[in-house]
């Protein structure tokens, strides 16, 4: 298959439909096909990047190798279908308009007058195009942010429109849209779909296949009509119920043959039905597992999308432990030395929150004083990391007022201070250190053995690191420092070697966990959580 070949993925009528989820699943059935593919994620807010959103406007902020802050459907992407993504795997309108105006600067166009079209336009096109063009992929599955009739997606439905007019066969449109069920009136209603595909043919786009989010199963006959009023074969009309799991949804739309119509679409041989056996052994042990693990995420944002990648890693993990993770959040605000006992009761297992900020953070340091005293597994990721830091100096090493720099400008024990590079910085947004960096683990160490290796490599997303004028006394005191960057040397793992699992670490390992390869930490630490519950 010479030619790159593109699936645009839109959605309709309301936005949380899961346009990442199919994306993702489509990703998945092609590649157990044999074919190489990537997927990328086009937001159209004018943000460069989400690194400066807060949590409760758009989830999680998710990281990938090179350091690039996006969307968490990124995520979805990568632990689904195993790739890892780059910045050219995500943009936004804020990127293309800055790509468009730096090239107006530099006097590249000759003195045109610059438009949305054919200037933004053809930015975007070209946008699309990279990826295919530079690493030769067979499937480049492109997800279009927002919802039809937004006026931020405009310029990328005239792109979209474009592209398949001069690509032809070699590209497809996968529409995503909504079937609400009417309790009063006990029915389905398909007319949101069909004012949905209308809006998208208005822009001069034609879905070749439909996918019907629902909460209730749709018969032929209303699959019928979708198809009739909407000029698309019954075969393309695919429903996406609701599942017990995101990850039963490659298979329900393999059952319903998603990836055979898009191959006929495209005019390429269907051959025969992939097996998909790891990813459905998978969900089997996922079915099976009965017992519960309970682990408190102590943090202070009370959204599920805030700490995605973090949930999905325990849920994860616990499956290949045979257990089903049940997350309780633990707002870690309301958290006082007075309740702190009662606020994490029940839980075999407690990991503290990354964040930013002050909020929240005092209550986090007294559930690390409260897991390290009562020998609790405790697992702290960035921020949470260096809250046990934090909490081990002024409990155990004596200083009544250690902070982190961040927090206590003025603090003569800075335990946690700003990285030199960083003292500068202006600009809040892509400034940080982002992206994947070496990390030496010292032999011997619980997390060496974990990893089962002395070399990884791990992604990070912070400004303030581990003041190594400290280390000594740490290390004195029963805190090691067991992780460290060959080549800046700063600490990335601490951990109390005495203690049942005690390990925090500066990076974000859940950004690399993935459905078929979870990540080691977090399947030991549920390991070790398993074994306290039945201690």
């Amino acid at each position: 298959m010479a030619q790159t070949k593109y699936i645009f993925v839109t959605g309709g009528v309301v936005s949380s439909l899961g346009k990442g989820i199919i994306s993702a699943s489509i990703g998945k059935l092609l590649q157990a096909r044999g074919y190489n593919i990537t997927i990328q994620k086009f937001d159209p807010y004018i943000n460069i990047d989400p690194g400066t959103l807060n949590p409760y406007e758009h989830g999680e902020c998710y990281v990938t190798v090179d350091g690039m802050e996006t969307d968490l459907d990124l995520g979805h992407y990568e632990r689904f279908t195993g790739i890892q993504t780059t910045k050219a795997n995500s943009m936004t309108t804020g990127r293309i308009y800055k790509s468009v105006i730096d090239k107006e600067r530099r006097g590249d166009y000759l003195g045109k007058t610059i438009q949305v079209v054919p200037h933004i336009t053809d930015e975007i096109k070209r946008s699309i195009q990279y990826l295919g063009q530079k690493c030769h992929y067979d499937f480049v599955i492109t997800e279009i942010g927002g919802t039809i009739g937004d006026i931020e997606s405009a310029p990328f439905l005239e792109a979209i429109r474009q592209l398949r007019w001069e690509m032809g066969k070699n590209a497809i449109n996968v529409h995503l849209t909504y079937v609400p069920y009417l309790k009063a009136a006990g029915e389905l209603k398909t007319k949101p779909t069909q004012h949905s595909v209308k809006e998208l043919q208005s822009v001069g786009i034609q879905p070749d296949i439909l996918v019907l989010r629902t909460e209730k199963h749709l018969t032929d006959s209303m699959r019928m009509k979708v198809a009739s009023f909407c000029n698309v074969d019954l075969e393309c009309v695919v429903q996406s119920e609701d599942m017990p799991s995101i990850y039963e949804v490659p298979v329900s739309m393999q059952q319903q043959g998603l990836d055979a119509a898009i191959l006929r679409k495209l005019d390429i041989p269907v051959g025969e039905t992939p097996a998909l056996g790891p990813w459905k052994s998978y969900l089997e042990r996922r079915r099976n597992a009965k017992e519960e693990v309970h682990i408190g995420l102590v943090g202070k944002y009370d959204l599920q999308d805030a700490y995605k990648s973090i949930r999905e890693s325990l849920l994860h993990a616990g499956v290949y432990n045979d257990r089903k993770t049940v997350i309780k959040y633990i707002n870690s605000e309301n958290i006082t030395p007075d309740n702190v006992a009662e606020m994490l009761a029940g839980q075999d297992g407690i990991l503290i929150c990354p964040g930013f900020g002050h909020r929240g953070i005092e209550g986090k340091i007294l559930a690390a004083r409260y897991t390290r005293e009562n020998n609790i597994p405790t697992f702290g990721i960035c921020l949470g990391m260096q809250m046990m830091v934090i909490e081990f100096a002024r409990d155990v090493l004596g200083y009544s007022d250690a902070n982190s720099r961040e927090m206590d400008e003025k603090t003569p024990h800075n335990v946690i201070d700003i990285m030199e590079d960083q003292k500068n910085v202006s600009n809040m947004g892509g400034t940080m250190r982002l992206g994947a960096y070496d990390c030496m683990l010292k032999q011997g160490s619980r997390t060496a053995a974990i990893y089962g290796q002395e070399q990884i490599k791990e992604r990070h997303r912070h400004r303030y690191e581990f003041n190594n004028a400290f280390i000594k006394e740490y290390e004195d005191n029963g805190m090691e420092c067991v992780g460290m960057n060959p080549d800046s040397n700063l600490v990335e793992i601490v951990e109390i070697p005495n203690h049942r699992w005690y390990i925090g670490t500066q990076f974000h390992p859940e950004y690399q966990s993935t459905v078929l390869k979870p990540h080691p930490l977090f399947l030991d630490f549920i390991k070790t959580a398993v074994e306290y519950q039945t201690e």
